[in-house]
């Protein structure tokens, strides 16, 4: 099948853009993974929409891969078409109050830029690692802030290749989601608007935020993040380590004792060590506290 599915790909996109059976390891910051059947590096809207209406229509299964910051994909990969957005959807542009920036631009980058201009409003985005489109999807957030409150609009593409725009009230943000996880859209282009700041200021808050991760979070492990959701009116890190779970191990995936809301892989976990730990933690706070931890990290 994924022969014929190539040779239709190659119609809309050079052949080296593609990869066949590519290990998804090194493409997620988990640093787990089997094989995806086909990786397609895409480089333009053009490519994008006639690829996306092929997949659309036949129901070939595809995913959208940003930095891979938020993502376990299972020790036998994926069947399906792993689609990459390419350096022509990282771009940052800026005029004024207002940073236009593609998908695939890194969250830290944008942050950056914003500071540069001495604009305020997204110091809390420094120090995440994931791209623009991926957080936008999670409405990303720390230390107080979120996505939401600077997004004013979204350019996406539906399955059918078609580029629509979304208003800020059409996004449907809440904690940790938006519309496109409802709705099979892919995220190309997002507008930000920000305030004036002083830069000092601004610089300084993000070199605050940068310390505070490194001191309290397990950033020389390979890990996803937070692992799970904040549960209302909890802490999830605070949940395990009460449940009596810090340094809890399944083969190589293990709860941080740096901190108990990253599971963190010390070396040689796989996939399915991950998932075991994860489902050991659920169960175990559902039986201690009574609260379900929903995890935050998106299973493929």
């Amino acid at each position: 099948m994924f022969e014929e599915v190539k040779k239709k790909l190659i119609c809309w996109t050079k052949e080296e853009n593609i990869k066949e059976n590519e290990p998804m390891k090194e493409h997620t910051s988990f640093r787990v993974g089997g094989p995806a059947r086909l990786f397609l590096s895409i480089h333009s809207c053009e490519e994008l929409s006639k690829i996306i209406s092929y997949l659309s229509q036949e129901n070939i299964p595809y995913f959208i891969l940003g930095n891979g910051t938020n993502i376990l994909v299972s020790d036998e990969g994926f069947q399906g078409v792993i689609l990459y957005l390419g350096k022509e959807f990282s771009y940052i542009k800026q005029e004024g109050n207002m940073i236009t920036a593609g998908a695939a631009a890194l969250l830290s980058q944008v942050a950056r830029k914003a500071m540069e201009e001495s604009l305020t409003g997204l110091e809390f985005a420094a120090g995440i690692p994931g791209t623009v489109g991926g957080g936008t999807m999670m409405n990303a957030g720390a230390y107080g802030g979120e996505l939401s409150q600077v997004i004013t609009q979204v350019t996406a593409m539906n399955q059918k290749g078609e580029i629509q725009v979304l208003e800020k009230e059409e996004l449907d943000f809440g904690y940790r989601k938006s519309i496109f996880k409802k709705i099979p859209y892919i995220i190309l282009q997002v507008t930000m608007s920000m305030k004036q700041g002083n830069q000092e200021e601004i610089l300084q808050t993000m070199v605050d935020y940068q310390k505070a991760r490194k001191e309290k979070q397990p950033l020389e492990y390979p890990s996803a993040g937070s692992t799970f959701k904040r549960p209302r009116n909890h802490y999830a890190g605070k949940l395990i380590m009460e449940a009596g779970l810090r340094g809890c191990e399944v083969g190589g995936a293990k709860v941080s004792e740096k901190h108990c809301g990253f599971v963190i892989n010390t070396g040689e976990a796989t996939a399915a060590d991950i998932i075991q730990l994860m489902e050991k933690i659920q169960k175990t706070v559902k039986d201690t506290f009574g609260v379900d931890l929903e995890p935050e990290v998106i299973r493929l």
